[in-house]
Formats: structure tokens, sequence, C-alpha cells
């Protein structure tokens, strides 16, 4: 027994000594640009994307003659192993597949780009199936914010002497001008399984998780607001406590100074259900449900198409055609990539429409508050399984333009009701980047999403820097320069 269990730790050891992870970069054999979104496959329903600059990372190797075949619209398809990669020092350069093109594309004929979209409606359910998916993904959330204007105000002050008024408006002026020179941003990340039971239900299953973040420099309106009524209370009588209240709405907690939970309001775990929604809504841009993204693209009422040009993807012929908005209650348009041989979209890419924009709300003089959503663009490849086509890579980048104005009083809880009245203005906009990789996909029955629980919540890690071994041999996104590049501070 001992020389087994001898014997086995060495395989063991053996195994984790020669284990190696490479990253590779995807370039253009002619231009030599990167590559971004190229299809990794590593497995029959496995496998990972290239990011922005063209780089992946393939982890847990122990035999250079594993092979991998990379596959991208436009370029010819190549299978390499390991030993070739490294032969060509980590550079894959992949060929332009247009010449081709005219060993597979012979007919004079200009395809129509209406009996095309019509085609892929007709082919939805044999194409695409929401229902019993387990999916192995991992979400990105990038956040990014920038302050315009922001001004502090403090009206009235009579519990303030004027030594702390004095002190108080200037540390008010101070975090205005940090908030406004700073470029705010963060990142989150989670791995995990995503059951799907349908297009409306579906569980989350977290593995790991974290948040890269400055977080001295993590603005959001909360948190200007936390910031600035904490900067008053600071110099007010800490044994008394106070009531917010604000324009037509008055918050019932007492703020204090030494209320430990004002003082800490950082949690160390996600909330699942959020998660879970967060994945299931991105998701949902890549289904035909009714008045889904993707049945608006394909509905002749809302849009109209144009055929561009052919190209090919895995060896396939595809046809490229473009859609606008054909009435105004449609928004977007964009380029549907589109199978000649089952009609299924394997890559939609989209943006808003022009002048076009999302929800809007004005009660800029009611509540003092103004948001418009301006930015609204995506893209969502697909990939085919053993039966059916599911979403491999999706991106969506969503932005605001938002204002807010709005005075506080703090109201002391005693007979006296002293007040202190301040007010904050700010204007500026923010944006949202979200990224889910798919990294294996498989069928499941009723029974097992039934016996699937879901968890309330989950740890996460929070990094003030870029830690490369953080996630070091998972199947991930690979991260891009500006995440490598970012460092908050302690």
């Amino acid at each position: 027994m001992k020389q087994i269990l001898v014997l086995f730790s060495f395989l063991f050891c053996s195994m984790s000594i020669f284990s190696q992870n490479i990253t590779a970069r995807i370039i253009d054999k002619n231009t030599k640009a990167p590559i971004p979104y190229a299809t990794i496959k590593t497995g029959k329903n496995s496998g990972l994307i290239s990011n922005d600059d063209g780089y992946f990372t393939l982890n847990n190797l122990n035999n250079d003659a594993i092979t991998i075949t990379i596959s991208c619209l436009g370029y010819e398809s190549e299978t390499l192993s390991i030993s070739a990669i490294k032969k060509a020092n980590l550079l894959i350069k992949l060929s332009q597949a247009l010449n081709q093109l005219d060993e597979v594309y012979i007919s004079n004929k200009r395809p129509n780009a209406d009996s095309i979209i019509a085609k892929v409606r007709q082919n939805i359910s044999k194409n695409y199936n929401a229902n019993l998916n387990k999916h192995s993904i991992f979400h990105r959330t990038t956040n990014y914010g920038h302050f315009d204007h922001l001004d502090f105000e403090i009206d009235k002050a009579s519990e303030f002497n004027k030594q702390n008024l004095a002190r108080a408006n200037a540390e008010l002026i101070a975090l205005s001008k940090k908030v406004r020179e700073s470029d705010a941003k963060h990142f989150t990340d989670f791995k995990g399984e995503l059951y799907t039971l349908n297009q409306d239900s579906s569980k989350l299953a977290v593995s790991k998780a974290t948040k890269l973040l400055d977080a001295k420099n993590n603005f959001s309106i909360e948190e200007v607001q936390d910031r600035a009524q904490k900067i008053v209370l600071t110099y007010l009588d800490t044994t008394k406590t106070y009531k917010v209240k604000t324009g037509f709405f008055t918050v019932e907690d007492s703020l204090a100074l030494n209320d430990e939970e004002f003082k800490n309001k950082n949690k160390d775990k996600f909330e699942l259900s959020t998660l879970n929604n967060d994945a299931k809504r991105l998701l949902k841009r890549t289904q035909f449900a009714e008045n889904s993204l993707l049945t608006q693209f394909i509905n002749p009422n809302l849009y109209d198409y144009e055929f561009e040009d052919v190209t090919l993807y895995n060896s396939n012929l595809t046809y490229i055609i473009n859609f606008s908005p054909r009435k105004g209650k449609a928004k977007h348009s964009g380029t549907m990539y589109v199978n000649d041989g089952d009609y299924a979209i394997t890559k939609v890419e989209y943006s808003y429409y022009k002048n076009r924009h999302g929800e809007k709300l004005n009660l800029k003089l009611l509540l003092g508050v103004k948001y418009i959503e301006n930015a609204n663009r995506g893209s969502i490849l697909f990939e085919k399984g053993s039966t059916f086509y599911h979403p491999k890579y999706i991106k969506h980048t969503s932005g605001s333009y938002f204002y807010f104005s709005r005075d506080f009083k703090l109201i002391e809880n005693s007979r006296d009701r002293n007040k202190i009245k301040f007010s904050i203005k700010l204007e500026g906009e923010n944006r949202s980047k979200v990224e889910m990789l798919f990294t294996e996909n498989s069928q499941i029955t009723q029974s097992d999403f039934d016996a699937i629980t879901q968890e309330e919540t989950a740890p996460f890690k929070v990094l003030s820097a870029f830690d490369k071994t953080t996630w070091a041999n998972e199947a991930t996104l690979e991260p891009t320069e500006e995440m490598k590049a970012f460092s908050g501070e302690d």
C-alpha cells in the first residue's frame, strides 16, 4: 500500500511539474493586426476566444502534441499542436479566406438579403435551443465613470461653529476636485455554471469571484452622496443621531458617526440572485424570445436588410447582411453573419442608429434628475455544438449621461430638531461593458435542473492592483492591457 501511495504521489507531482500554461497571440498574416474574438476550440464542447488584443491563454498543458483549432470569420481555420505554437514563438498568423471564395461562391446571381433573413426565421427552432442547458461561463463587468461637474454647498449650518464649517467646506471642495479628476473604473469577474430551464428561468453556481478596484476612487452617485454625508457628520456632535431628508423623500433610518454599519458599508459577498439576473439578462440577447433583441433584428416590419458580401467561417460560406431601422421604434443598426448551409446567425454586431437613444428621464425641474442612455452596442458570437448553436461570447456596452441635483437635510433626533442643510449637484457620464465567455456547454434534464440549489451569496476577493496569478490555471477571458496596467490606492 505504501508503494502504491508513493507511486501515486510521484505521478501527481510529475504531472504538476510538467503542467504548463502558455499565452499566445493571433494576428493577421498580412497586416500583422491583432485578431479579436477568434474561437480557440480545445475540445468537442469547450474552448476560449482571443481578447481585444488577440491574446489567449491555454492552461494545464502536459503534452505538446495536444492540438487546438482556431477559427475566425473571414480567415482560414488552423489546427495547430502546442509544439507548433511554441516553435512560432507563440504568434499565430491567420490567412484571410478571400482567395477561397471564388471556389465556393460561383453563382453570378446576387443573394437577396430579405430571402436570407426569411430563411433565418424559418430555421430558428432547428438551429437554437434555449431550454435545459448547462453553460460553464466566465463573466466580466467593466464600469467607468466620469464627472464633468460636482458642487457641494452647506446652506444652513446652525450646528457648525465657524471653524468646523470652514473645515467641512474645505473637505467638500477637495472631494469634488478628486472626483472630477479621477477616471473611475473597476472590474468584476466571476466564474461558474449557469443552468437554464428556459428563457426566463435559470440558476447560477459561482466557483470564484473577484473585484479589481481602487477603493479610494470608487465613485458612484451613491458613493459621492455617502462621502459628502460623512464629511458633514464628522464635524457634528458624535453622540447625536440624525435623520436624512432629501427632496420629496425621507429616509427613516438614523445616521450617526459612531454607527459601525454606516462606517463600513463594504460587503465581501455578492447576492447570487443579482449575479444570476445579470447573466440571464445578457444571455437573453442571444435568444429568440418574443420581442427579444435578435427577434427584433430579424423582423422585416422593423428593419431593412442589405446584402453586403460573403466570407468564410469554419470553411462554410457565410452571408454578410447589414440591417438598419425601417420604423422609428427600431433603434439599432448593424451586421449579421448567416451560414449558407443551415441559415443560422453565427455573429451579430449592433449599435444605436445615428442619434437614437434608449431610456430617457428628464425630471430636472421637479426632482433634480436627468438621465439619457446614449450608448448601446455589442457583439454576439455563436458556435455550433453537436446539434444546436449556442453562444460562445457576448459583449454589451451601455452608456448614459446623468444629471443629479439634490438638497439634503440632516435633522437632529432631539427635542430641538436642529437642522443642517447642504446640496449636491453633479453631472457626468458612465459606461459599462459586460462580457460573458462560454467555455463549455451541455444539455441537461429537468431533474438535473431541479436538483440544483442556488446559494444566497457568493464571496469575492477584492484586489487593488492586477495580479496575474489570481485567475491562473482558469479558463477565462484574457485580461486586456487596460486591466494589466490597473493599480489603485491601498
